[in-house]
């Protein structure tokens, strides 16, 4: 072994040799990735960005509205009404009503003050006594004078009087007589006066003028009264009340459109107060004028089937129908528009809205309902919205958009 140390300067790299680089492959595979990675996102988020749609509602519908004719809005209106007034001027004392109370005919519901009216049917009152013991008295002297006069007659025969005695018995009856006339005249006037008196007291009692219902109080017990409200501070009408038995719908029917509508005529009729009730009517007059503010014509329509909800002064709209509604067609039905039903598979189905997404819901539909068409089977339920026209990509679990409008 030689003693002699390793020579390490052979060791140096050689940095003059030039060095031969790779193809830049990597690079282009990193490129390549980056694009397809690009391209799969695109479609993935076209895949999934939310469907633009138009929707629809699922609504409980009618059958009647396809024998509909004619639709108008009117008023409930009572035929019967009475701002309850007196004819006497004075306070009111007692109100025995309030708002909603039921009242029958001559029923008394106020009364004024009325003590004064009271003295003076109780003086004429005792005028009527008065003179009816005067008539007593007279019918006294009057039988009287003519026991005197047949005494006089019996006596004159006999000459045991005198002729001129005779005449003045005879005139004494006759006077008799003639007072019983005035006395019996005398009653009548006092009765008439008595009448008058208990006419006046009627007065302050304010009695219903008819069976109904009070709809407003106008006056409170303390008000000063009179008939016609003429003074400052007083109250005309103390009440208003009315016949519910007649209300009625009053509506304005287009003149053009009023060869639509004849007496008779069945109608349905439906308040906003009541949105889920249809309620059967008939025209029963209508009013021959024409509004020519409005150009239109006043149709009456009568409650075929009265309901105690329905309130004067409600709000109501009337459909004038080709026919009478068959019992089996009042109830409403479950529809939707028909262009919201579409095939799948051979099968009718329609597209719910829910959270965002399309639920397909197969339906069977039933007859047309109008515009619409009843659903006889499905999972549907009124409010629900559905997706009008939906196309080929649309699919179950679809993500769904309504564009504002």
């Amino acid at each position: 072994m030689s003693d002699q140390p390793p020579d390490l300067s052979k060791l140096r790299i050689d940095r003059s040799t030039p060095v031969t680089r790779k193809p830049r492959l990597r690079r282009w595979l990193m490129i390549g990735l980056a694009a397809v990675l690009v391209l799969g996102g695109i479609a993935w988020r076209t895949a999934t960005a939310p469907v633009p749609v138009e929707v629809g509602s699922v609504s409980l519908a009618y059958p009647s509205q396809g024998y509909t004719l004619l639709n108008a809005t009117g008023y409930v209106v009572a035929q019967r009404k009475a701002s309850v007034a007196s004819k006497a001027t004075g306070r009111l004392e007692w109100l025995g009503v309030r708002e909603g109370s039921p009242v029958t005919e001559g029923e008394i519901i106020a009364r004024l003050e009325n003590r004064d009216v009271t003295a003076q049917m109780e003086q004429a009152a005792a005028n009527v006594q008065v003179a009816q013991a005067n008539l007593g008295q007279g019918e006294a002297e009057l039988h009287e004078a003519e026991r005197a006069f047949k005494r006089s007659e019996d006596l004159l025969r006999q000459n045991f009087v005198s002729q001129s005695a005779h005449d003045t018995a005879g005139a004494r009856l006759e006077k008799a007589r003639a007072n019983i006339a005035s006395l019996k005249a005398g009653i009548m006037a006092s009765q008439a006066a008595l009448r008058n008196a208990q006419v006046a007291l009627d007065q302050t009692l304010i009695r219903a003028p008819f069976t109904g219902v009070v709809l407003t109080k106008n006056a409170n017990v303390g008000d000063n009264i009179t008939p016609f409200s003429a003074a400052a501070d007083t109250k005309g009408a103390v009440l208003v009340m009315a016949d519910m038995s007649t209300l009625e719908v009053e509506a304005d029917v287009s003149e053009s459109n009023i060869g639509k509508v004849k007496v008779g005529q069945p109608c349905e009729i439906q308040l906003d107060a009541l949105p889920g009730v249809r309620l059967l009517g008939s025209v029963s007059r209508l009013v021959p004028t024409v509004d020519r503010s409005k150009a239109t014509v006043l149709v009456k329509i009568r409650f075929l089937d009265p309901d105690p909800r329905v309130l004067p002064e409600m709000s109501a709209k009337v459909a004038f129908l080709d026919k009478e509604v068959p019992a089996a067609e009042r109830a409403p039905r479950l529809a939707l528009p028909a262009a919201a039903i579409a095939q799948r598979d051979g099968r009718a189905v329609a597209y719910a809205v829910r959270s965002g997404r399309a639920a397909e819901t197969p339906v069977t539909a039933g007859g047309k309902i109008g515009d619409l068409t009843e659903i006889a089977e499905g999972a549907l339920k009124a409010g629900d919205k559905v997706v009008l026209r939906p196309g080929d990509r649309l699919h179950d679990g679809a993500r769904v958009v309504v564009p504002a409008k």
